[in-house]
């Protein structure tokens, strides 16, 4: 039986155990145009016993950014400074993929250092608010792109993933996921188009599909993930016919022999079997867990066969050290969420490690 504690091989790196962190923005690229900073080195590499760090979500352009203060891997800049992160996390012996958001429709005018509009598959406004250094601001209508701008976006996503590869990172993750650009591609509410990128299911995956192989193609199949949260109503999304579209995806997908697939379970956690049946290469799970966080308990995932690998959110926050405290039955803390986006070092670098008494 294979146990969380057990090896597996994602691509070419081989991964002492199966417990993996997820990507969680934490708004705090205070570096030069929002570049990492010596402090986020400290926290990922506080937290290098996880078998794959997957990154806070990383902006591979400038219009691309949702939120204050997250990191980019867009320019020179940015480049050297995730360097530090890279180079601490290796130091520790971990492994970090870089991943990559492009946020589309959820952003704000004042959140960009340019005069910038958020940009979307359709003028569609998302229903909700977002984070401003004004406070919470409505999101605003995006500008819809046009064939260039989706064209010149792709190339975006490839150059980023190169970025991260002369960073120093392992691979990359790409963000489809949550309510972002290319789910919003995938979603019947926010892409109105009638052009080869929108309408039919096949249509509407067209810009996950080609932004996964031009990255493959940048840096390498077997360095590149994808993160997917089929049904997932954040952020003002609906997906009236995920259970036709997903599948059409992963037909599409498969071929390319990725690193893996990232399932985050949300509106529709009994679909997660399909998607699991359906892809040929490694599964890495972030299950569905109403009204609590994913713990101890989830790890017979892996045994019963669900998953190959899970990842943990919030108790890598708390716990840098997570997989030696599941491994040992050691008491879990709990994350100050008050503290989790922007400010300094409190609730983020001043979690311990469990000291056994």
């Amino acid at each position: 039986m294979t146990t969380a504690f057990d090896p597996v091989k994602i691509g070419r790196l081989e991964l002492k155990h199966r417990i993996a962190m997820a990507p969680m923005t934490r708004s705090r690229a205070y570096g030069p145009d929002q570049s990492p900073t010596a402090t986020m080195a400290q926290y990922y590499a506080q937290r290098a016993g996880a078998a794959l760090i997957v990154t806070e979500g990383t902006q591979p352009s400038a219009v691309g950014q949702g939120y204050p203060n997250t990191p980019g891997l867009h320019n020179e800049t940015q480049v050297e400074a995730w360097r530090e992160v890279t180079d601490a996390v290796h130091r520790q012996g971990g492994v970090i993929f870089a991943q990559l958001m492009h946020t589309g429709r959820v952003g704000h005018p004042t959140n960009y250092r340019d005069q910038l509009t958020p940009v979307g598959p359709s003028a569609v406004r998302a229903d909700g608010k977002i984070f401003t250094p004004e406070g919470l601001s409505d999101l605003v209508v995006p500008r819809e792109m046009t064939d260039e701008e989706i064209r010149r976006t792709i190339q975006d996503f490839a150059a980023a993933a190169r970025n991260a590869i002369d960073a120093g990172f392992d691979g990359v993750e790409i963000h489809g996921a949550n309510g972002y650009l290319l789910q919003q591609f995938m979603a019947t509410n926010a892409n109105r188009r009638t052009d080869q990128w929108g309408g039919s299911p096949a249509n509407r995956v067209r810009l996950t599909v080609e932004v996964v192989t031009a990255v493959a193609e940048a840096i390498g199949a077997s360095r590149t993930g994808l993160r997917l949260s089929p049904a997932n109503w954040l952020n003002d999304i609906v997906e009236d016919d995920y259970t036709e579209t997903y599948p059409l995806l992963i037909d599409a997908l498969n071929p390319l022999g990725l690193a893996y697939l990232h399932v985050m379970e949300t509106g529709a956690p009994e679909f997660t079997a399909v998607l699991r049946a359906a892809w040929t290469g490694i599964f890495i799970l972030n299950p569905a867990t109403p009204g609590s966080r994913t713990g101890a308990d989830h790890l017979r995932l892996i045994e019963e066969g669900a998953a190959d690998i899970l990842s943990f959110g919030q108790l890598f926050i708390a716990n840098p050290d997570l997989p030696q405290r599941l491994a040992t039955g050691a008491p879990l803390a709990e994350a100050d969420m008050s503290k989790a986006y922007g400010g300094d070092a409190a609730g983020y670098t001043d979690y311990p490690t469990h000291q056994p008494s």
